[in-house]
This record gives structure tokens, sequence and C-alpha cells, in this order.
């Protein structure tokens, strides 16, 4: 990576409109404040959110002008109901992040909650409590930064 601040590709599963808005919340405050640029997307839910990413990192061979991401970070919220749904959509979608991140050498924060109830859910994201897209945005910065020292950015 060059001396250019990272940028960032933002990936928000809002199925729990209030708590993924809080935890992008926290993500900008980190993110501003170490002067990361960044691009935002939706997408309809947690399992989406590894095929947003793939799509961030296919877009440099078709797109050869526009600027890569140097990292991801993706962010929604699973809640426990009264189905299985809940295990497969909290399992899958963080095995197709680890894999992601695995065979592409991916800088990611997975700021993906998964709770038992709302409540906990409010916890973690809050900017007041655990802050967790915070330390998701921060996580992402630091991998960024790992791969800068080992020298693992591609040549632009």
């Amino acid at each position: 990576m060059t001396d250019k601040k990272p940028h960032i590709m933002i990936i928000e599963a809002p199925f729990y409109k209030g708590i993924s808005e809080e935890l992008m919340k926290g993500a900008l405050i980190v993110l501003n404040a170490k002067g990361a640029s960044f691009e935002r997307f939706e997408v309809p839910g947690a399992l989406e959110i590894p095929s947003a990413i793939l799509y961030g990192i296919k877009m440099k061979q078709y797109h050869p002008a526009r600027r890569r991401f140097d990292g991801f970070v993706a962010l929604g919220c699973v809640i426990k109901g009264d189905t299985y749904h809940f295990e497969i959509v909290a399992n899958e979608s963080s095995r197709a992040l680890t894999n992601l991140t695995t065979t592409y050498a991916l800088a990611l924060g997975n700021g993906i909650l998964t709770t038992y109830t709302e409540e906990q859910a409010w916890e973690r994201a809050s900017i007041t409590g655990e802050n967790k897209g915070g330390a998701a945005a921060q996580a992402c910065l630091d991998m960024i930064a790992l791969k800068g020292k080992l020298g693992l950015y591609p040549r632009e």
C-alpha cells in the first residue's frame, strides 16, 4: 500500500435497522478519526455480506480505474428466534467471511452481532456500550497496517 489513507468497503445488513445504524455510527467514528475513506453498501441480510465483499474484491478487474478497497467492514445483527435459522445465518456468514479472509488475504473487521436477545445486541452495538461497530472498523485498520508491514499490498 502506498502512503494513501486506507479505502474501506463497509457492508451493512440493516435487518435490525436501529442496531445496524448504531453499528455504522461506531464504525464511522473510528474511520473518520483515522482519515480513512470509505464507501457504504447495503445488503438484505448477514448471509449476503460475504457475496458483497467478493463483489468488492472482483470490482477492480472490471473497473480498473476505480480505487481498490484496502479493507472491509461487515456490519449486521442476527438475533436468535424460535427456529434453527439463527444458527445457519450466524455460522454460515461467519464461515464465509473467514473463507474470504484466508483465501484473499483480506483485512476485514467482522461486526456482525450474533445475540440471543435484542437487549444484548443493543449493548454490543451502542457507541456508549461495547461499540462493536467501532471495534470492527479498528480491526480492519489494524489488519491493513499488518499487511503493510508484511508488504502484502499489490502494485497498482
